[in-house]
């Protein structure tokens, strides 16, 4: 058996660049990664199976479009193996637990299968986030989520409180709503961050785009912050 975590995934700083003709929203992010989140488990098995167990795992289901097993058809290999989702974020909460489950299954199944990972836009079509979960690592991320920049060097070790108030926010409904998409960048050239002071510093300077819209929309997050 091997196993994964999916971890959650953190968006220091995005900001809304602008939009393409097809929809997609161009985003300019300095992600990273907590040291908790889901677990992938796969073994060797006739058939394609998902089971998903868990604190979360009531607010899930098993179907052919769960992300776990839409990644797993993503090789194109009409393989078989028994994959079992340990769900603990929570869905719909802006963390990319489902991505971060996406790539965490293909790093597992290509590593059972002893397979290269699917091309990148099979990966991308899974979702604008599974690229940059699929690295798993600082970055910061670009375009629609398939410009990937590994950070120059390491970023000082942060403790992060992640409070949910159980209340689902829809990713593409936020970004249906917004109002403003042509929002000025990230520097070109990210600063030194050697340190927290630097880091806090710098984050000061940055924004979450989508933050505005989601509060409004969902008072509760408004409750939790404060």
């Amino acid at each position: 058996m091997i196993s994964e975590t999916a971890c959650a995934k953190i968006n220091l700083a995005l900001h809304v660049t602008g939009q393409r003709a097809d929809g997609y929203h161009l985003l300019d992010s300095l992600v990273v990664f907590a040291d908790t989140g889901d677990r992938i488990r796969v073994s060797e098995a006739e058939n394609l199976t998902l089971n998903i167990t868990g604190p979360q795992a009531d607010k899930l289901k098993a179907s052919p479009g769960n992300l776990v097993l839409r990644a797993a058809r993503a090789f194109g290999l009409h393989k078989g193996a028994a994959i079992t989702l340990e769900k603990h974020l929570p869905i719909a909460s802006g963390i990319g637990g489902g991505s971060a489950d996406a790539a965490a299954t293909l790093r597992a199944l290509a590593a059972l299968w002893q397979v290269p990972l699917p091309p990148t836009a099979a990966v991308l079509a899974l979702g604008a986030d599974v690229p940059v979960c699929l690295g798993d690592r600082p970055c910061r991320m670009q375009g629609v989520g398939n410009i990937i920049t590994p950070l120059p060097r390491p970023l000082p070790r942060v403790w992060l409180v992640l409070a949910n108030p159980g209340v689902a926010v829809s990713t593409p409904t936020v970004f249906r709503r917004l109002t403003q998409r042509n929002n000025p960048p990230l520097p070109p050239t990210l600063p030194a961050l050697h340190n927290l002071p630097d880091l806090l510093t710098f984050l000061a300077t940055t924004r979450n785009d989508l933050e505005p819209t989601a509060t409004a929309n969902t008072p509760e997050i408004l409750r939790v912050k404060s």
